[in-house]
């Protein structure tokens, strides 16, 4: 009796506890995104003694990267102006850029007529090395001779504004004094140099020209007795420059597009479109028009060649950054609050200013723009 009591209280217990409701399962974690989830999927959770869930661990999370402050242009300040260190090699005599580490003797200053108005450098022709004679300088009325070229346009100067005293007595412009215009220039090579130096440095465009040069030097050329200092090898001829493959002028380290300007350049003085002549006698005007034409020269380089190269007196270059910024300091402005146009061109002036202020100084604004160069470098305050 007592067994069969026993056997019905156990039935019952049993049918009371799997009728009991299951227990809750743990409350599902919410998704998360990106590497956060993939972290959270690689920690099991296991339960404690008592039965309790444990909380997940963080996941590891990438601390976020702080970004630079962006430098605003005033900070940053303009791009360095080429000028006029990349006209140097412009202004080189025939031939000096090939020459040894000898300096060369500089030919004596000779007078002769000067024309503010004119070419007043010794031409070279590139084919023959034939000094080049200018009949504009020949038929100059006034008495302006090399000589004095340079102290009568700085007495210009002096006379249309009193500031420019302390810049002519603390400079010397050499490239218009007596030796500067006694120098011969090739112009043919004075462009070509030109277009070598477009965005390389001063030392990689002078490299560049020396391997240039020597892609044309026979092996016996430039040879010369044991105590003797071989002569430098002259610049190549146009008429070689034109024959000269493509993939052989870029062994000088030219780019594709330069070996193109150059030989194109050269074709230019092979068809006579362009001569040591013609750049002598021409007005001012046309020599623009003629070198601009010619691929790989623009507004800057030829404004460049025409007053370093042809030694004209009445160049001025708007877009040279170096005579905005000496401009701007040069009539009283701080050029250390940095102005820029819409267009983000760093401007220190208007372009129409620098012409009123310039137009004053002419007809010898390639000096006057030769020394707003040299602003920066001299006190003109004093003379306010």
């Amino acid at each position: 009796m007592s067994t069969r009591r026993s056997a019905r209280l156990s039935a019952a217990s049993d049918l009371k506890s799997s009728s009991a409701p299951p227990p809750a399962p743990p409350a599902a974690q919410p998704a998360k995104r990106g590497r956060k989830r993939k972290a959270d999927a690689e920690v099991p959770t296991e339960p404690e003694a008592n039965g309790a869930i444990p909380e997940a661990a963080p996941a590891p999370t990438t601390p976020s990267k702080r970004r630079a402050p962006k430098k605003s242009a005033a900070a940053t300040g303009p791009p360095a102006t080429p000028t006029p260190s990349r006209a140097k090699l412009i202004a080189e005599p025939a031939g000096r850029a090939a020459a040894p580490t000898t300096p060369k003797p500089r030919p004596a200053a000779v007078s002769r007529l000067a024309d503010p108005n004119a070419t007043n450098a010794v031409l070279l022709s590139p084919e023959t090395s034939r000094v080049v004679a200018s009949s504009r300088t020949k038929a100059a009325t006034a008495a302006t001779t090399t000589a004095t070229l340079l102290e009568e346009a700085n007495r210009h100067l002096i006379s249309v504004d009193a500031r420019m005293r302390p810049l002519v007595e603390k400079n010397h412009c050499r490239i218009f004094a007596p030796e500067g215009l006694a120098e011969k220039i090739d112009p043919f090579e004075s462009l070509c140099s030109g277009i070598i130096s477009q965005q390389v440095s001063g030392a990689a465009a002078k490299s560049i020209k020396k391997r240039f040069v020597e892609l044309f030097v026979d092996s016996a050329d430039g040879k010369g007795d044991e105590e003797t200092t071989p002569p430098p090898p002259p610049f190549p001829h146009p008429s070689q420059v034109a024959a000269c493959p493509l993939e052989r002028l870029r062994t000088a380290g030219l780019s594709q597009r330069k070996a193109e300007y150059v030989q194109g350049l050269a074709e230019k003085f092979v068809s006579g479109d362009l001569s040591a002549q013609m750049l002598a006698d021409a007005p001012y005007e046309e020599v623009v028009e003629r070198l601009i034409a010619v691929r790989g020269l623009g507004r800057w380089s030829v404004e460049m060649f025409a007053c370093f190269g042809l030694k004209r007196m009445d160049v001025f270059s708007l877009g040279d950054l170096g005579v905005q910024r000496g401009m701007a300091a040069f009539v009283g402005r701080d050029v250390a609050k940095l102005k820029t146009s819409k267009a983000g061109k760093f401007k220190y002036m208007a372009e129409r200013e620098m012409e009123e202020i310039a137009a004053r100084f002419a007809p010898y604004r390639s000096l006057f723009m030769w020394y707003m160069w040299r602003v920066e470098e001299t006190d003109v305050s004093t003379m306010e």
